[in-house]
């Protein structure tokens, strides 16, 4: 069994490592760190779960620290770029708690905050900067911020980028970036296009491959319950009832059916909230804070958040609407069954989702065991 402590991490780290109780590596971050420390360019298949953040933040710290040097004004020595506000803010997080010991100092840009105060936090430079796309564009067009210097370049979820459109961005910001630099590419899945964009991004990279896109989480008891779509809301509210004890969250295909079923979930007595692209960053900082804290114990969610939301301890996921893309099924489902932790994952199905259905088996390559209503609610 490999330990951080035989991956070459220094002191600082491995402290850090210790007081967050993490001993052993995962398997992502066990192949993928050496490499990195090398210097060398990497591409990773690796879904949510697996421990990828770490497998870059920490060899990236490493190297920062090893080359202690000073960003040159509104420069950043790494750039690492996430598809959402949430998975942004989780980077950045991961990125403060393992080099707390190192000096070395993370910033944040996405949308829905001002841009002042995001300027300003580069302007004498900094060591790692976590962004989305397109508000990493507005500060380039600015000119509050330039490349011309930036060292390594990690582009995570590249899959999800494709899903948001922020493909053409990307290439907008590489073609900024020197071309001497070392380049760590994350996606759960390769269809074509994230395959062309790697090659071109790419030089003579390691490949690595852990927990494809098609395995679910083995923990994860799987159920499929056949229903109207008028008697969802009843259903859910069985099922909430029986959970009582448990952090349930709750997948919706839309915006505005997020709302919905956190009003109608109210009004049944259970408090929720609601996280989705619509929501400003301070409603979805406060939803995250009390779904994470325990106050809320229903988080209703849309996919564009699923890979953002790292929270222990969600005993639940219900999808509410089944996603009519089959790989969203399975970031859904690995939001529960953490840290060895078991979970299980309701989907209700009406009879218009059944091709869904049909597409998310075929992806996983098993037949979600059918379970019964829990009532005949009316």
């Amino acid at each position: 069994m490999t330990n951080f402590s035989d991956l070459g991490l220094s002191a600082p780290i491995l402290k850090a490592l210790v007081t967050e109780g993490y001993t052993d590596p995962t398997p992502i971050q066990a192949q993928a760190i050496p490499h990195v420390l090398l210097g060398r360019d990497l591409q990773g298949i690796a879904q949510t779960g697996t421990g990828k953040t770490a497998a870059f933040a920490l060899p990236i710290l490493q190297r920062l620290a090893d080359n202690k040097r000073a960003a040159a004004p509104r420069c950043c020595r790494v750039l690492v770029l996430a598809p959402t506000r949430e998975l942004a803010a989780q980077i950045a997080e991961s990125f403060r708690t393992y080099g707390r010991q190192t000096g070395l100092r993370t910033a944040l840009m996405f949308g829905g905050v001002p841009k002042p105060r995001q300027a300003r936090a580069v302007a004498g430079g900094i060591d790692i900067l976590v962004a989305t796309p397109g508000r990493l564009l507005d500060h380039l067009n600015d000119r509050a911020l330039r490349l011309d210097q930036t060292e390594i370049l990690v582009l995570d979820e590249a899959d999800h980028m494709l899903d948001l459109g922020f493909i053409i961005p990307i290439r907008k910001i590489a073609a900024m970036l020197p071309a001497q630099r070392q380049t760590l590419f994350f996606s759960a899945t390769m269809p074509k296009e994230i395959s062309t964009l790697a090659g071109q991004l790419l030089r003579d990279p390691v490949h690595v491959s852990v927990a494809p896109v098609a395995t679910t989480v083995e923990r994860v008891e799987q159920q499929v319950i056949f229903v109207e779509a008028s008697r969802k809301r009843f259903l859910l509210a069985d099922i909430l009832r029986g959970a009582a004890d448990g952090r349930t969250l709750v997948f919706t295909r839309t915006k505005h059916g997020a709302d919905r079923v956190t009003k109608h979930l109210e009004e049944a007595g259970f408090p929720a909230a609601a996280i989705h692209g619509n929501k400003s960053q301070s409603q979805r900082e406060r939803a995250l804070a009390s779904f994470r804290s325990g106050e809320t114990r229903v988080l209703v969610a849309t996919d564009i958040a699923a890979r953002g939301i790292d929270v222990d301890g969600v005993t639940h996921v219900i999808n509410f609407d089944l996603p009519n893309v089959p790989e969203s099924y399975v970031h859904r489902i690995g939001r529960t069954a953490r840290a060895g932790h078991a979970g299980i994952a309701i989907s209700f199905c009406d009879n218009s989702e059944r091709p869904f259905l049909r597409d998310i088996e075929k992806l996983i390559r098993t037949r979600l065991n059918v379970a019964p209503t829990v009532r005949q609610a009316a």
